[in-house]
C-alpha cells in the first residue's frame, strides 16, 4: 500500500485537532495555517465573516503578475453530535491503512497535502503563481468562500483555473448540480378543531405544497432533462424538515418546512422555485385568504449554490487528467464552491481530491492512506508542470 509522507500526516493530525464544526469559529486553525505559510515567504490574505469570528485565507507563492492556479478547499466540518464514534473524532487514528477522524475525508487531507507541498512550491521558480484558497462555512451552503472569491479582484492577475479538492477518489469531475435550500412558513388561522372549517389549517396547506413538490420531483425523474454522467441523472426535489401545530384539538396556525432543489446543469433551479411560488399564489393562498386575509406563505432562501459545468475540451481537463493519470471524467451530485468560481470569474474548474465522499459525514469517517499518497503524487506533478 502506498504511504503518505510524514509531513502531510503531521499536518493532517494538527488540522484534525481543530474542531472546526461549521457552527463554531475556525480562527485558531486559520492562525496556525497563516503562521506556517508565512515561514516560507507566502503572501496571505484573509477575508472574514461579518462577525469577525471566522475567516477564509488565500495563500499565494510565485509571480503574482500572471494568472495562476487555485487549489481550493474548506476548513469546516459537519457536527459529530449523536453519532456513535469508535474513536475520538478530533484525534487522527490510524488502523489497517485508514485514517479515522472528522474531516479526514471531507476534506482536511487535501488541505494537509497542499500545505505539506507549499515549501517546495515556494522554493521553486514557478512560471505562474499557486494560490491555496481555504474557506469557512462550506458545509452550510458555500457561504464563506464568496468573500474570498470577490477578493480575487484585488490580485494583480485573476487566476486562470481552479481545482477543488473535494473527495472524488482522485478522479476528475467536471460538474456538480446547482442547489437551493428554501424554508417555507405557512400562516394559517387558529380555532378549535370542532370548528375546523372556520379556521385555516397551516399543516394541511403545507402538505398540499409538499405534495406539489413531490409531483415536481416525479416529473423530473420521468421527463428530465437528463445527464447520465450524474449518478442521479435528473434534477431532484426533496422535503427534509417539517414542524407545526400545538395540540390535536387546535387547528394549527403555523407550519414551517424546508425543501431543497438539486438541479443538473441546464435545468434552472430558480425557474423551478418561481413555478412553486406561482402554484401557491394562484391555487393555495386564494383559498386561505378567503377565510382570513392574514393567511399565506412566507419564503426564505437558506442557501443557494450555482452548478458547475466545465467544458471537457478545456485545457484544465486535459491537465488534471494527466496529473492524476485518469483517462475518463465524471460529474458529482454534491455541491461545491466550483460553481461560484465559475459564475463570478468564468474560471474553468475541476473537482478532484483524495478520499471517498461516501465515507464523509458519517461516524468513523475515514480516508485510505493510499488516497493521500495519490494526492501527493498529483500535487507533485502539478509542481513539476508549474516550474517546468
Amino acid at each position: 500500500m502506498s504511504s503518505a509522507s510524514l509531513d502531510t500526516l503531521n499536518i493532517l493530525k494538527t488540522l484534525i485537532a481543530f474542531p472546526t464544526v461549521s457552527r463554531d469559529s475556525n480562527l485558531a486553525l486559520i492562525d496556525w495555517v497563516e503562521t506556517y505559510a508565512t515561514r516560507f515567504g507566502a503572501t496571505c490574505r484573509r477575508t472574514h465573516n461579518a462577525a469577525g469570528t471566522k475567516a477564509n485565507i488565500l495563500i499565494s507563492v510565485g509571480p503574482m503578475d500572471v494568472p495562476g492556479v487555485i487549489l481550493s478547499g474548506h476548513t469546516d466540518v459537519v457536527p459529530v453530535d449523536g453519532q456513535a464514534w469508535s474513536t475520538d473524532p478530533f484525534a487522527l487514528t490510524e488502523k489497517d491503512g485508514r485514517l479515522y477522524a472528522r474531516g479526514a475525508a471531507d476534506m482536511k487531507s487535501f488541505l494537509a497535502v497542499c500545505l505539506a507541498w507549499l515549501p517546495r512550491f515556494a522554493a521553486a521558480k514557478l512560471k505562474k503563481p499557486l494560490h491555496l484558497a481555504f474557506s469557512h462555512d462550506e458545509e452550510v451552503g458555500c457561504i464563506g468562500v464568496r468573500s474570498l472569491i470577490e477578493d480575487l479582484a484585488n490580485l494583480p492577475a485573476i487566476p486562470e483555473m481552479c481545482i477543488v479538492g473535494e473527495p472524488t477518489l482522485m478522479h476528475p469531475m467536471l460538474a456538480h448540480k446547482g442547489k437551493i435550500n428554501v424554508r417555507v412558513r405557512v400562516k394559517g388561522f387558529e380555532c378549535h378543531s370542532s370548528l375546523a372549517p372556520d379556521g385555516v389549517n397551516a399543516i394541511e396547506y403545507a402538505a398540499e405544497l409538499i405534495a406539489f413538490l413531490k409531483d415536481m420531483a416525479r416529473r423530473k425523474s420521468k421527463e428530465g432533462p437528463f445527464d447520465t454522467m450524474f449518478d442521479i441523472a435528473h434534477t431532484t426535489v426533496h422535503t427534509g424538515l417539517i414542524e407545526g401545530g400545538t395540540a390535536l384539538n387546535i387547528v394549527p396556525q403555523d407550519c414551517i418546512f424546508d425543501f431543497e432543489i438539486r438541479a443538473i446543469p441546464g435545468d434552472d433551479r430558480m425557474a423551478m422555485l418561481d413555478e412553486i411560488k406561482a402554484y401557491v399564489a394562484d391555487e393555495l393562498e386564494p383559498q386561505m385568504k378567503a377565510v382570513h386575509p392574514s393567511c399565506g406563505f412566507g419564503w426564505e432562501i437558506l442557501s443557494s449554490v450555482p452548478g458547475s459545468d466545465t467544458d471537457p475540451n478545456d485545457p484544465i481537463v486535459h491537465m488534471v487528467s494527466q496529473l492524476c493519470g485518469a483517462n475518463s471524467y465524471g460529474k458529482v451530485a454534491f455541491g461545491t464552491e466550483a460553481g461560484l468560481f465559475q459564475t463570478r470569474w468564468n474560471m474553468p474548474t475541476v473537482i478532484c481530491g483524495p478520499g471517498d465522499i461516501d465515507h464523509a459525514h458519517k461516524p468513523d469517517e475515514y480516508i485510505e492512506i493510499s488516497q493521500i499518497a495519490a494526492c501527493e503524487t498529483f500535487v507533485g506533478r502539478l509542481l513539476e508542470r508549474m516550474a517546468g
